[in-house]
């Protein structure tokens, strides 16, 4: 898998991906989701793909990170079913944490949905930890 950042063309192809991984909600709408990255930190947008010697690249893997200069955060990690248990999702954290960590970041934050035993399990082999801390959101612009 080659990892490069995301390009507008990468736009349906991962709207796809995440739909196939149960990533998106009806609350969320992916394409306003990746316009909005697109204004911010764009190059920490990540896309994993496979070379397609008949159709081009074929995306397989995605990762949006960000940086405030506080924390740094991945959403929307996502390797394609087809294509996962090939250490994808893995290499996609380890440049995420480099990116990161090149900026000065000090911590690396992410959420995982409480349900979402096997990605719980993931994180937990990759070093991370459950904060004790609650997650509250507040939605200020209708999707």
């Amino acid at each position: 898998m080659e990892i490069r950042a995301f390009n507008v063309a990468d736009t349906e192809a991962v709207v796809t991906l995440w739909a196939e991984c149960g990533l998106t909600r009806p609350w969320n709408n992916p394409r306003a989701d990746i316009e909005r990255k697109l204004t911010v930190q764009p190059e920490l947008f990540l896309v994993g793909v496979e070379p397609d010697l008949a159709t081009g690249d074929h995306i397989v893997a995605s990762a949006m990170i960000g940086y405030d200069g506080h924390r740094g955060w991945v959403n929307y990690l996502a390797v394609s079913p087809a294509w996962q248990r090939r250490g994808y999702a893995r290499t996609l954290m380890a440049e995420a944490e480099r990116l990161l960590t090149a900026r000065g970041c000090p911590k690396l934050n992410l959420q995982v949905r409480s349900g979402n035993t096997e990605a719980q399990g993931f994180y937990a082999a990759l070093g991370y930890e459950p904060d004790l801390a609650i997650s509250f959101g507040k939605r200020l612009i209708a999707d």
